[in-house]
């Protein structure tokens, strides 16, 4: 599960939600951030993903690197953790 910038983004969010509580500006900004980069994660790279591949294909020499994006379960995986992690942190 290689979602690094998912983690952080969560544990960092989940941080903010913990000391501002939800209805903060801050909270409501790093969320914002947060869902931005999940969206990358998953979606944008898949798409980059699907041009490398196709690319490969029509090209005798393999150039484009396909492996780029995330899975939904990887993405999702990395931020449980990453939230259980920030409240434990919180709390100890």
């Amino acid at each position: 599960m290689p979602s690094v910038h998912t983690a952080v983004t969560v544990s960092l969010t989940t941080a903010l939600a913990l000391k501002y509580w939800v209805v903060s500006d801050i909270f409501a900004l790093a969320l914002s951030f947060t869902v931005i980069i999940i969206y990358d994660a998953i979606n944008v790279r898949y798409e980059a993903w699907l041009h490398a591949w196709a690319l490969n294909k029509h090209i005798w020499e393999r150039k484009f690197r396909e492996s780029l994006g995330h899975l939904p379960s990887e993405a999702f995986a990395w931020a449980i953790v990453w939230i259980i992690v920030a409240v434990l942190l919180f709390y100890i």
